[in-house]
């Protein structure tokens, strides 16, 4: 626990502090160490239509349980041009709008810090975000204090957390590959699509959407059930209702491809 302990002490020297909480695995694990410093605390969740509703709820769900200000914000990514026509920058443009949204808040309300629950994983990858939250001086307590994801979930598992085995879920606007443009009917299938896939046990689940071509990804040792006839066949007629045209399988799991390929 010495880097729970370093993550208190992080969290403290701050004395207030605005958390933009999404309701995962990596921010719910710095709201209960926010709590556990007893700094003066403010939990922000925005909510649009690149927000997966089942995450919001949870998020919702999860703070107040906490007992811990909560704060819900509307955003409208789908007005900016820069994010719709979905460029590798994306993430840049909905994060620098939203961490300045952020920062005016914590300024008006009295809080000294905005903080987000990047860790030292995230600055491995390619992660424009992470760049407007620099910009935004916007600190990232668990990647100060030295947590990497395995080191969260364990930690999140020792003080009792429900979240701490709960798969990743960024926004849904990471399903769509580069240059392919991104509307409020084509999130909404996808965010149908993933939840129909979810209710038949396939809980780690991403649904990439190629125009009129779904491509599925699932873990590898879900790749069998997902493939024998019955289940197939039931997963190609629902998503053919929703609209897509041909439905594949990436044959070499979830998380192997990047979000750019085409």
């Amino acid at each position: 626990m010495h880097k729970l302990e370093t993550l208190i002490i992080v969290l403290k020297d701050m004395e207030s502090a605005l958390l933009a909480y999404s309701g995962g695995v990596d921010s719910t694990f710095l709201l209960k160490a926010m709590q556990l410093s007893q700094i003066r605390t403010l939990a922000v969740t925005a909510f649009s239509e690149i927000t997966p509703y089942t995450d919001f709820a949870v998020a919702i769900q999860t703070v107040e349980e906490f007992g811990i200000d909560h704060l819900v914000i509307k955003t409208d990514e789908l007005s900016n041009e820069d994010f719709v026509k979905n460029s590798p920058d994306r993430c840049f443009v909905c994060k620098d709008k939203r961490f300045e949204n952020l920062t005016d808040i914590a300024l008006s309300k009295g809080y000294t810090s905005v903080i987000d629950g990047s860790n030292l994983d995230d600055t491995m990858d390619f992660r424009p975000g992470i760049k407007a939250a620099e910009k935004h001086s916007v600190r990232s307590p668990l990647i100060e204090a030295g947590f990497t994801k395995q080191d969260i979930r364990e930690s999140s598992k020792h003080l009792g957390l429900s979240t701490w085995n709960k798969p990743s879920s960024p926004c849904l606007a990471t399903r769509f590959p580069y240059g392919q443009r991104i509307t409020k009917d084509t999130l909404k299938r996808v965010e149908q699509a993933e939840d129909f896939l979810k209710s038949l046990g396939f809980n780690t689940i991403r649904v990439r959407d190629h125009g009129g071509v779904a491509r599925l990804e699932v873990s590898v040792d879900k790749i069998e059930l997902l493939v024998a006839p019955q289940t197939r066949h039931t997963i190609s007629e629902h998503l053919r209702k929703l609209g897509y045209t041909f439905i594949s399988l990436d044959l070499d799991g979830y998380g192997v491809r990047s979000q750019c390929l085409t």
